[in-house]
């Protein structure tokens, strides 16, 4: 005879429907009679309830079996509360979703992580004069921890650890795009500080771009993959590097174009 366990799993889809919960708590309590278990079907599940009740007949163990079942009815239960709580977020945030959608347009944002944002940071960025103010009260800047003129720590303080750890994964997710400019800068950084301060820079720079996106009523506007390479070839720029450097020895600098 097969073991009632395993023919519990191959009608586990019917009896986790309208009556399958009683059919399971009565196997749990000790009920062990097949055609009584049957006959607590209800809906279309009645008209298969001989092959329901050969399917019940067998041994049923309450020290493993029962164990097992009364594990899957507390992850049944978990899986209604956690689509409960998601019914509670999407009826929370529908007077801010034009905002959420917003927030999705930057790289590596998924809607968990807008969510959370808003959430934790909400939409009021007049708390925050800057973009800079804002990265600073979450903690997703360097710090600047000076003494005698020396630098001691670039250390970032402890801040909102929600909003730390949604940041992170979106960095994550964000390095791994494709010609973007926080995959760009992601790898720049990376290369010349390593990971954990690549990753830190591109939580930061999600926190800046979410400030403007809030605060200017606007949508994520990309630089580009190359825009860092293109910075270097701006002529201009160079100049004025090149211009500051020598004021910075002390020397006046008159530029002339060339004949």
């Amino acid at each position: 005879m097969q073991d009632a366990g395993v023919k519990l799993t191959s009608v586990a889809s019917q009896l986790l429907g309208v009556s399958g919960r009683a059919i399971l708590e009565k196997m749990i309590a000790g009920e062990r009679n097949p055609e009584y278990l049957a006959e607590l079907a209800r809906g279309q599940l009645r008209g298969k309830i001989p092959q329901l009740s050969e399917a019940l007949a067998g041994t049923f163990r309450s020290g493993h079996h029962g164990f097992l079942a009364a594990q899957l009815l507390e992850r049944i239960d978990l899986c209604d509360e956690i689509e409960e709580l998601d019914r509670r977020i999407e009826v929370m945030i529908a007077p801010f979703v034009e905002t959420v959608d917003r927030v999705q347009t930057i790289p590596g944002v998924g809607r968990v992580t807008a969510i959370v944002l808003l959430a934790e940071v909400g939409i009021d960025m007049s708390r925050f004069p800057t973009a800079g103010h804002l990265a600073s009260w979450a903690g997703i800047c360097p710090g600047n921890h000076t003494a005698g003129g020396k630098r001691l720590s670039g250390r970032t303080r402890h801040g909102n650890k929600r909003l730390r750890t949604s940041l992170t994964e979106a960095a994550w997710a964000a390095a791994r795009s494709k010609n973007a400019y926080l995959a760009s800068h992601h790898a720049q950084v990376r290369g010349r500080r390593g990971v954990q301060k690549a990753i830190g820079t591109t939580r930061h720079d999600i926190l800046i771009a979410y400030w403007h996106i809030v605060a200017g009523n606007t949508e994520y506007r990309d630089l580009g993959g190359d825009w860092h390479a293109r910075r270097r070839r701006n002529p201009e720029k160079r100049k004025n590097t090149l211009v500051g450097e020598l004021e910075k020895l002390g020397y006046t600098v008159t530029i002339e174009p060339a004949a």
